[in-house]
């Protein structure tokens, strides 16, 4: 299936192998930026290789093309207060040429509905991993609280301990959903609560602790959301 492999090969290769300090010297440096083109090339060995097809090798191509054609309009015309906006429409027009490429094969039809398939699942789980992280954090970007507000909670913080945390809870909740335990869920968000808010509570910061719920709703309601698709 192009679409399910086309998409497997967009989130490895605008997600997990885009490292943050090349979106930063992308968005500084824009079409002189190198990593634009590292990226672009990503995109289409990853493409070719997902298609693992040398007859589908001007897919790789035009996928790679317009990836770069999306990805430079954005940051010839993305600024500081549209930034989230331009996150979102910048992933949508890659996914819509993915979807044009596959409705040209005519993979869109009632087998495709009904052909639920480990690919799928995959695909799933990845879009859970940083994926979700990073479209979360562009959600929360206009509420991030300042150094000071969240100091109380964060000074003997692991390193990345929240992105890794948020990311077992959703592929966890995204198993049980799978294996159809829905208790599974509720456990999950009890613990959650427990060990969270109490420490929330301590800090008495009620613009962090909103801050922390609604992201954690976000992150629970992703990964609920995905199951329930894939099912």
């Amino acid at each position: 299936m192009i679409f399910i492999k086309l998409i497997l090969a967009h989130l490895l290769g605008d997600f997990i192998l885009q490292p943050d300090s090349w979106v930063a010297d992308k968005e500084s440096k824009k079409l002189k930026s190198v990593y634009l083109y590292i990226h672009v090339l990503i995109h289409t060995v990853l493409s070719l290789i997902f298609l693992w097809d040398i007859q589908l090798w001007w897919v790789a191509v035009l996928v790679g093309v317009s990836h770069f054609i999306i990805d430079a309009a954005k940051l010839s015309f993305q600024t500081i207060q549209n930034k989230k906006s331009w996150f979102f429409v910048d992933q949508v027009l890659h996914v819509l040429v993915i979807a044009g490429i596959s409705f040209y094969y005519n993979e869109f039809n009632f087998n495709f509905l009904k052909d639920i398939n480990i690919l799928k699942i995959v695909g799933a789980a990845l879009f859970l991993t940083t994926p979700a992280s990073v479209i979360i954090r562009i959600l929360l970007s206009s509420w991030t609280p300042a150094p000071e507000t969240a100091g109380n909670i964060q000074t003997e913080s692991l390193s990345d301990a929240g992105k890794y945390i948020g990311i077992l809870e959703r592929l966890l909740v995204f198993t049980f959903i799978m294996v159809g335990h829905w208790e599974g869920v509720g456990f999950m968000v009890a613990a959650k609560s427990v060990f969270r808010f109490s420490d929330l509570a301590q800090a008495k910061q009620r613009k962090l602790t909103e801050y922390v719920l609604i992201g954690t709703l976000l992150s629970f309601g992703m990964a609920v959301l995905t199951g329930i698709v894939i099912k």
